[in-house]
């Protein structure tokens, strides 16, 4: 038998189905499944129960699991001693982000940490920032980038990368367009273009105007700050949204601070707070607090 069906076995049982095990593995899921039959064919037992909806271990496959995984270990294990030894760094790290903002260079950061640790695979997730953060804490991802609010999800640690104030962007011929300044208040019972709940914007806003006795209208939902400034130049509402986000349409927007609070919106780099980390994930966490401006620790 070979190390790659025993981490394919290892991972549908993980996982507890080929598919995600495939996804997991960034594989084709053919081949993990034409994998574990010829596992199965050496060993002469089925590993999983196919016939029910959801894969499940056989008794041998649970009798297997611990070995396959001890295995997996003793081989990583022997791999890190190898590299130590000559200085080499080897692994696959997981990093997920949202929107990055243009005030963030990361592309430049992933070429410089690929410069340094070439034997390093990385992989780069867009996701929602809920879903940054939980996997993230499951060790799905290794770390990520997302906003946050006034405090940061249990579970994680982490530092601020961005800090920029939130504005309100209206078309030129909207009702607010003359105004260089306005309060909260201003935007009760408007139309307000706003990124999706759970985000660092749409809770910094949500928070304000709680304080400030109303609930927003949110009439138009996106998760990519740049949609809501083009959504705005339509005259379809005020878009609140980080300072940076406006330059793609500022011909077609006037722009207006938001001073009666002034809101801010933060985006952090995160990883887990507890738990065992491999190397390179280590390195890449290290090198990316190095690299990005460090505007203080997440609460």
């Amino acid at each position: 038998m070979e190390l790659r069906q025993l981490a394919y076995f290892v991972a549908v049982a993980d996982e507890g189905g080929f598919t995600r095990a495939a996804e997991t593995l960034h594989v084709a899921q053919p081949g993990v499944s034409a994998q574990i039959r010829q596992l199965e064919r050496e060993l002469g037992q089925p590993l999983f129960d196919r016939s029910g909806r959801a894969v499940r271990l056989t008794e041998v496959g649970e009798a297997v699991l611990p070995y396959a995984r001890a295995a997996l270990r003793a081989a990583a294990g022997a791999r890190q001693a190898v590299d130590e030894l000559t200085g080499l760094l080897r692994g696959h790290v997981v990093m997920g982000a949202v929107s990055v903002p243009s005030v963030l260079d990361l592309p430049g950061l992933l070429a410089g940490f690929h410069e340094l640790h070439p034997a390093v695979e990385i992989t780069l997730r867009e996701a929602a920032p809920r879903a940054v953060a939980d996997d993230v804490l499951a060790g799905r991802m290794d770390l990520g980038l997302l906003g946050i609010g006034p405090v940061v999800p249990p579970g994680l640690a982490g530092q601020i990368v961005v800090r920029q104030p939130l504005v309100a962007a209206v078309r030129r011929d909207h009702p607010l367009a003359g105004r260089a300044g306005i309060g909260l208040t201003d935007l009760d019972g408007l139309a307000v273009l706003c990124l999706p709940p759970e985000t660092g914007v749409r809770s910094s806003l949500e928070a304000g105007c709680a304080a400030a006795g109303f609930t927003p209208r949110v009439a138009f939902e996106a998760s990519e700050p740049r949609v809501l400034a083009q959504l705005a130049a339509k005259g379809l509402g005020v878009a609140v949204l980080p300072e940076s986000a406006v330059s793609i349409a500022r011909d077609e927007l006037h722009v207006i601070e938001i001073i009666r609070p002034r809101l801010i919106g933060r985006m952090a780099l995160v990883w887990r707070g507890e738990g065992q980390v491999g190397p390179a994930a280590r390195a890449l966490i290290g090198y990316a607090r190095r690299v990005l401006p460090d505007l203080g620790p997440t609460k």
